[in-house]
C-alpha cells in the first residue's frame, strides 16, 4: 500500500462521522452484554400489599405513620383528609424530597409552597389566602385521584367515625 493510500485510509478512520459511528456500535454491544448479565439477576418480588386503613387519626396518631415503621406505610392529611401514600413513599418517606409532610397535616406546605413540617397540634389554616385555598383544594383532588383515602384528621375533641357502623348502614339501604 502506497503512502498516499495509507494517508485516506487514515483520514477515513478518522474523520467524525466515522469516529462518531464506532462509538455507537460500542455502546450497542455494551449494552447487549450487559442485559445477558442483568437478566440472570435474581429481581426479588414486590413487598406484599399493605392491608387498608379506614380510619380517622388524631395528630399524635397520624405522627407514627411517617414511614418508619416497620410495615412502612406513609399516610398524610390535606385539608383534614388523611391519604395513603405509601405507594409514593419515594417521595413522602423516609429521606424524599417530601418527608417532612409524611404523617402530618400538609395542608398549609402544599398551599404556601414551603416543604415544612408543623408540629402543632392542630393547624387552623383558616388564614391561607384564597389562592394558597385554592391551592390545597388542587392538591387535594390530586391525591384523591392519586391515593386511597384513609380517613379524617381530627381536631382537638372531635369524634372519629365508626366506618364499620358506615358500612353497614350503607349495605342495609
Amino acid at each position: 500500500m502506497s503512502d498516499a493510500e495509507q494517508a485516506t485510509l487514515w483520514a477515513e478512520l478518522t474523520s467524525p462521522i466515522n469516529l462518531v459511528l464506532v462509538a455507537f456500535i460500542v455502546y450497542l454491544i455494551y449494552k447487549i452484554i450487559q442485559s445477558k448479565f442483568e437478566s440472570d439477576i435474581e429481581v426479588p418480588p414486590p413487598p406484599p400489599a399493605l392491608p387498608k386503613i379506614r380510619k380517622d387519626f388524631t395528630v399524635a396518631e397520624l405522627k407514627e405513620y411517617d414511614g418508619t415503621r416497620p410495615d412502612g406505610r406513609v399516610l398524610l392529611a390535606v385539608n383534614t383528609v388523611i391519604f395513603d401514600v405509601t405507594k409514593g413513599k419515594r417521595f413522602y418517606g423516609p429521606g424524599g424530597p417530601y418527608s417532612a409532610f409524611a404523617g402530618r397535616d400538609a395542608t398549609r406546605g402544599l398551599a404556601t409552597g414551603q416543604v415544612a413540617s408543623s408540629d402543632k397540634d392542630w393547624d387552623d389554616v383558616s388564614n391561607l389566602s384564597p389562592d394558597e385555598v385554592a391551592s390545597a383544594k388542587e392538591w387535594e383532588e390530586q391525591f384523591r385521584e392519586k391515593y386511597d383515602i384513609v380517613g379524617r384528621l381530627l381536631k382537638p375533641g372531635e369524634q372519629p367515625t365508626n366506618y364499620d357502623d358506615e358500612t353497614e348502614d350503607k349495605k342495609s339501604q
